[in-house]
């Protein structure tokens, strides 16, 4: 079977001499019945690498914490003290969202954290988000609570829907290229300034843009992060600015919503219905009112899984940049929070 890790440029003749003879200590602090099989794929992967002298364990009293070289990292973790690890060299998150450890004080800034942006975890994205678009636009809810034969006038053509997805990303250009090969018309909204035009794509950036994208938008997709220009956006004043009926799919994160306000929206019919699959708490507690309206779909954070087999071979590749002295994939901004 052929390696994922094939289809990242490579550039031997940079190759660092030294990383032949360091030995390379590798710490799993992700979820602990998943090490099985992260250590199974990561053994395969390195060998394919041709990584020299590596030692993968989950347990830092076989390998003392001062000699671990990289760390694979899930929020779940009881790992918070950073401090001792001393001759760490990167830190690779599992997930897509790192608001549970970019800010954390022990991890020098000199350490770089990076973001899982895996095929698995796109795909799985891009197919949750283009199934919840055809959803609403083919009115797949209002079959379901008519009960009967009832046509309620011709479903316009994908062409005719304007779809807008704010945090125009990695996930989010993916998405919207697959809706873009729908005939969808897409606009991609960013806090900082994008090209105009991504492949047939409208780019908006910044307040103004902001406006015209929920102004215009027939499906509104939230692939957020979590950072404090973000919390909240989602509220009375942007809902208010939003086109009458629109439907809502946040698969970004929870706290870009303003649950209060999304539900008033609800109720008074500015918003037409919300698939949520991101919470400010989670798991959504059994008494939150978006359990029992009509008009929510609750979904358990399922929208992006990492899957094992394609992220370890991200894992491994930015391993190998590393020990060469290449930039790695998907470094997070600090400063900008993801």
């Amino acid at each position: 079977k052929r390696s994922f890790l094939s289809a990242f440029p490579t550039n031997s003749e940079n190759n660092n001499p030294q990383c032949q003879y360091h030995p390379i200590h590798i710490l799993y602090a992700g979820p602990p019945d998943r090490y099985p099989d992260y250590l199974h794929h990561l053994q395969q992967a390195l060998t394919l690498s041709s990584l020299p002298n590596t030692h993968i364990t989950n347990n830092t009293d076989v390998v003392p914490s001062s000699s671990i070289s990289y760390i694979i990292y899930s929020p779940k973790s009881p790992l918070r003290d950073f401090s001792p690890y001393t001759s760490l060299r990167a830190i690779f998150s599992l997930r897509a969202g790192v608001e549970f450890i970019r800010d954390n004080p022990t991890l020098p800034i000199s350490v770089p954290l990076t973001r899982m942006v895996d095929p698995g975890l796109r795909q799985g994205m891009i197919e949750y988000v283009t199934g919840h678009v055809l959803r609403y636009h083919l009115g797949v809810d209002r079959q379901w609570e008519n009960k009967c034969w009832r046509s309620d006038g011709m479903t316009p053509l994908a062409a005719e829907r304007t779809v807008g997805i704010l945090g125009f990303g990695e996930l989010g250009e993916a998405c919207a290229e697959m809706l873009r090969k729908l005939d969808f018309r897409v606009l991609g909204w960013s806090r900082n300034a994008r090209p105009e035009r991504v492949d047939g794509i409208v780019c908006y950036a910044g307040s103004q843009g902001l406006k015209e994208v929920l102004s215009r938008s027939d499906i509104l997709v939230i692939l957020l992060p979590d950072t404090p220009a973000t919390e909240n956006l989602i509220n009375s004043n942007t809902l208010s600015r939003c086109r009458h009926g629109v439907f809502i799919i946040n698969a970004g994160r929870g706290n870009s919503i303003n649950d209060d306000d999304l539900l008033a929206a609800l109720d008074a019919g500015v918003i037409g219905g919300a698939t949520l699959d991101v919470f400010r708490h989670e798991p959504l507690g059994e008494g939150h009112p978006f359990w029992l309206h009509p008009r929510v779909l609750v979904t358990p954070h399922v929208a992006a899984k990492t899957r094992v087999i394609t992220a370890v071979d991200v894992i491994v590749e930015n391993m190998k940049r590393c020990e060469e002295g290449r930039e790695l994939l998907y470094v997070v901004d600090r400063c900008a929070g993801y």
